[in-house]
Formats: C-alpha cells, structure tokens, sequence
C-alpha cells in the first residue's frame, strides 16, 4: 500500500512499542519532509496513538519536533498515564470486591491489554472498564457496583431484567462522580456478530499480574479473535485497534496456537474476520506472522480487498473517520463489511436477520411491559427504528432508482 502523506507513515512507524534503529532512521527521515503537525497531532489523538507517537519522538529526536507541539504530545501523554493508573487502580478495587462477594470476573481491554501486551500502562488509551462475568452472577455483581457508587445505565424491573440478561450482553455503569465507566458484560458481542460460547472462555484462562495483584486473563488465541471480531464490528475506524492486534501477536506469537485459532474462528464462521484483522496489522504494522498463517490471509481476495477500502476510510481527512457504515452501530443502514466478512450465503442471512431482531437496551426502557408481553418489545423496536431511519431509507431507495 502507498501512503503519501507523511505525517500518516510518521505514524504508523510510532504506532507500535518496539523501539528499532530501522524505525529510529525512518522517523528521521519523515520529520525532514515538512510535517503538518497540527493534522498530525489531530490525527494521532483521533486514533488513540498519541502516547506512542510522544513515546518515539521523545526518545528519537525531539529536538526535531516544534516546542508547542511537542509540549502538547507530553501533556497528552502525561495526562493519559495519570488517568490509566486511577483506572487501573479502580479496576483493581471492583475485582477485589467481586472476588470478596466470589464472583470470577475477568478484566478485558483496558488496563489489562495494556500491561499484558503493551507492557506500559501509559502507551495506551482507555477510557473505560471492561469486565467479563458469568451470567448468573451479574445479579451479584451489579449489587457489587451499587454498593462501590456505581449507577446503572438502565432502570428495569426485576421482571425486564431477566429478558434483559438473555437478549443483552452488557450493562453499564456510571460512578456517580462521573469518574469511570464500568462495562459489565456476560456475553463478548452480540450473537449475531460473534456466536461464541462464552462459557468456553473460562476454560482456557491464565493469570497475569496488573498494579501488583494477580488477576485472571483471556488466553491469547481467544483475545486475538474478540480484538479482530471488535475491530470488524467498528470498521477498523481506529490505528489503536489494529495496534493491539499487532502487539498482541508481537507479544505472544510463539505462544499462540495458531492452527487451533483458525479452526476455532472457521467453526465459528469468523474466519475471514480474523484473517481481515491480522492482514492489517501484518500489512501496516509489520506484525510477523507465522508463514503459513500468513499465506491464507493472503490468499483470499476478498481480505485484500476489504483491506484496501479500510485504509481508504481510516486516513480520510475528517474530524472523525467515518468506517465503512453509515451512522452507527444501533443504526439499520447495512454494513457492507459486516456482510463481506462471513464467506457462506447461510450466514450472511443469519446475521441480517439475528440482527434486524436484536433489542438494545434504550428497547427495554422504552415501556414496562409484564413478562407475557415480553415479545412485543421486538414490535415496538420495529417501531421505533422505522420512524428513526425510515425516512433516511426511502429517501436512499429513491435515489437509487430515479
């Protein structure tokens, strides 16, 4: 792929935690071309990788960086690390808590990425708390959450919150001085997305250490396929995202069960979403992958192709990239790479139609309905999305056919 802009290849040189005289001469280099450092330093924060831009500049040639741009970078990476340790800290203080009330609780992203794979909280950026438990125990645990100062993101009844936890996969959270967001999730995606079965994940767990505390980890293969499954669900409209698909295979490629991951994302239908996620990573990053692995995520065109369209929409000039879809993730307008990345027909239309029929949260709050009424809340979804987007639908139909 060619890149023309500098500040773009600046980049993807910084995105990344190893430090390689290579790299060092690279990013020499691309400070004498005249960088747009305004664009840079938008661009950098809009995908997450301002603290490793900082992070290589300081230590390669700061003296080459403009004084007001370079105090920005440190500011931003300074204020950034502080932030991640008050997180990881309140991480540590609700797994604390749920393992008191025996509640197995697995942290995910966030502070655990960054110290398992990054190896430095501060390179970087979070802004929540990602925290996996069994469903039965999410009872117990948001009584955990209320009990520490947490405000739950819905109002239900007890009686919704038992549809609620079979239609859901997660249920936010609020500290009520406004200081964390915790996301309680049971499921990873949504099962139209990523029909794993979740109980599955608690068997392959290790351990690892976060703030001095040991604290339970996803396996590396499993981590692998959720961060490309979670990248593919957002268009891969962040560098951050295929960053830690990069530095979670430099951090663990000898480790990882290779063979048993493409067979586990193959059973699962995700295959061509995980082979799109290592593509970029290998492609823009340099993420070295094992030779076989990486002559079948070259071998399929359509990998490439989708490879391609995403960078066209990662480095658009905007303020925000605006991913291959349409509006956002709640919004019906179809999402091309969604369908692009599942290889049968069967399943496309299993997921077309899983997701047409999926309840959000904003679903249950929107009426308190008894629990035999509980299957109108699909009615009213209908409903409700038609008057939201029908008309944004109508008017595209139109167009298309004048």
């Amino acid at each position: 792929m060619h890149i023309r802009r500098p500040e773009i290849e600046l980049l993807l040189c910084c995105a990344r935690t190893v430090r390689s005289p290579e790299t060092a001469a690279h990013i020499r280099a691309l400070l004498q071309e005249g960088i747009d450092w305004e664009y840079l330093l938008r661009t950098a924060r809009r995908h997450g990788v301002a603290p490793l831009l900082y992070w290589h500049l300081d230590a390669t040639c700061s003296d080459a960086v403009p004084k007001n741009a370079f105090d920005h970078l440190r500011d931003h990476f300074r204020a950034n690390g502080l932030r991640n340790l008050f997180l990881t800290g309140e991480l540590v203080r609700l797994l604390n808590a749920f393992e008191a009330r025996e509640i197995s609780a697995i942290p995910y992203k966030g502070p655990a990425l960054a110290a398992s794979v990054y190896g430095n909280l501060a390179l970087r950026e979070f802004n929540d708390l990602d925290i996996l438990v069994r469903r039965h125990d999410v009872p117990k645990a948001k009584e955990v959450l209320a009990s520490m100062g947490y405000q739950a993101r819905y109002r239900l009844t007890r009686t919704q919150e038992t549809g609620f936890l079979r239609s859901q996969r997660e249920h936010p959270f609020r500290r009520e001085d406004g200081k964390c967001v915790v996301e309680l999730h049971w499921e990873i995606a949504e099962k139209y997305f990523f029909p794993i079965d979740t109980e599955r994940l608690w068997e392959r767990l290790s351990r690892i250490s976060l703030a001095g505390n040991s604290v339970l980890n996803l396996s590396p293969e499993d981590m692998l396929l959720i961060l490309c499954t979670h990248g593919a669900k957002h268009a891969w409209e962040r560098l951050e995202w295929i960053c830690d698909v990069a530095e979670l295979i430099r951090a663990h490629r000898e480790n990882i069960g290779w063979e048993q991951l493409l067979a586990q994302a193959r059973g699962l239908s995700n295959e061509r979403t995980l082979l799109l996620g290592l593509f970029l990573a290998s492609d823009l990053l340099g993420a070295v992958l094992p030779k076989k692995v990486s002559q079948r995520v070259r071998a399929d065109p359509t990998v490439k192709g989708l490879a391609e369209r995403t960078y066209e929409q990662l480095f658009r000039e905007t303020d925000r990239p605006a991913g291959l879809l349409e509006g956002h993730e709640g919004a019906p307008v179809f999402h091309s790479l969604h369908l692009e990345v599942r290889e049968r027909l069967r399943d496309k239309l299993r997921y077309w139609s899983r997701r047409a029929a999926a309840l959000r949260g904003e679903d249950w709050e929107l009426v308190t309905l008894p629990k035999f009424l509980f299957p109108f809340y699909y009615v009213l979804r209908a409903i409700r999305m038609s008057g939201k987007y029908g008309p944004r639908i109508l008017k595209r139909f139109l167009s298309m056919v004048r």
